[in-house]
């Protein structure tokens, strides 16, 4: 009723559920005999992503796995996707910037002063949001600066410390902080969000599994004119990784490893990759696409 109360009052307003049994026809329409809400909160893929980073070295991490998580979702039902919560910004928990990195967030965040391990948090912070984004099936959702790895956590004012404010604020001035490594964040983030947007009707473009190795955590999709590639592997570099796609030419519109994103910038993205002629799938219009895919790194293409 007040879902039907609300869309009635305002056509443009929009309602989302948080759930956590899985109730069927929670975002289905009432006429189908749902409950009317607009989208379901994806509420797996934190809760996942946290599991996996808790639990699993980076050598387990599945790519299958990954896919199955991040676009398990009714076909009847929109969804919001997000890599966290709002309960892993509070006191309690920990973000996955803060899970991946810990402690050396607060002495080895300095531009050109990055360990092993905050290189490692980076890298995986930015291929787990692109995952996740790119395969959306209604939105995408960043809580409270999450999306540049802020540091701390949110603390409201109560007896257990003291009534202070001292941690219920944001510091969003650390993106803008060109010698902290939270600007790589922020402008990754921007990138990822504008390719995104740059397919149009994304939503209602179909993901389309290309490929997937778990011994090489290789996992490769297309959705309209947009291919992403991701390598979970921390240390296993492909050259002349091949992917059967629609022929034609693919020029590179993101990369995670990109220096203007913390990377290491081991690729070329200026070079615009043509796909490869064979044979035994000549009916099905398809070639290979070869790349050379870094250790724990992601690619987005676009056909031309």
């Amino acid at each position: 009723m007040a879902n039907l109360l609300i869309h009635e009052v305002n056509k443009h307003s929009i309602t989302i559920a948080e759930e956590v049994s899985g109730m069927p026809g929670l975002a289905a329409k009432f006429v189908d005999g749902g409950m009317g809400f607009d989208y379901r909160m994806a509420m797996n893929i934190p809760d996942f992503w946290i599991k996996t980073i808790k639990e699993l070295p980076d050598e387990a991490w599945k790519p299958s796995s990954i896919f199955w998580e991040v676009k398990n979702r009714r076909a009847d039902e929109r969804t919001i996707s997000y890599c966290e919560s709002h309960d892993q910004a509070l006191v309690g928990d920990k973000t996955i910037i803060f899970r991946l990195i810990d402690a050396d967030m607060y002495w080895h965040f300095k531009t050109g002063d990055e360990n092993d391990l905050v290189h490692r948090g980076i890298a995986l912070h930015k291929m787990i949001r692109l995952v996740t984004a790119a395969a959306i099936n209604g939105g995408y959702l960043n809580f409270m600066g999450n999306e540049f790895g802020h540091p701390e956590w949110i603390d409201f004012p109560r007896e257990g410390n003291g009534w202070s404010y001292k941690y219920a604020r944001r510091q969003w001035n650390l993106v803008d902080n060109l010698e902290l490594d939270y600007h790589y964040l922020g402008e990754f983030d921007r990138a990822m969000l504008g390719v995104i947007k740059s397919e149009k009707d994304f939503n209602k473009t179909p993901v389309q599994e290309v490929w997937h190795n778990d011994g090489d955590q290789i996992l490769a999709f297309m959705r309209g004119d947009l291919i992403f590639v991701f390598n979970f592997s921390p240390t296993h570099s492909y050259a002349d990784y091949g992917f059967l796609v629609p022929i034609g030419a693919y020029d590179v519109v993101l990369n995670t490893d990109a220096k203007v994103f913390g990377g290491n910038g081991l690729a070329d993205d200026a070079v615009t990759h043509l796909t490869n002629y064979d044979p035994l799938y000549s009916d099905v219009r398809k070639e290979w696409l070869k790349l050379y895919i870094p250790a724990r790194s992601a690619v987005v293409l676009k056909k031309n």
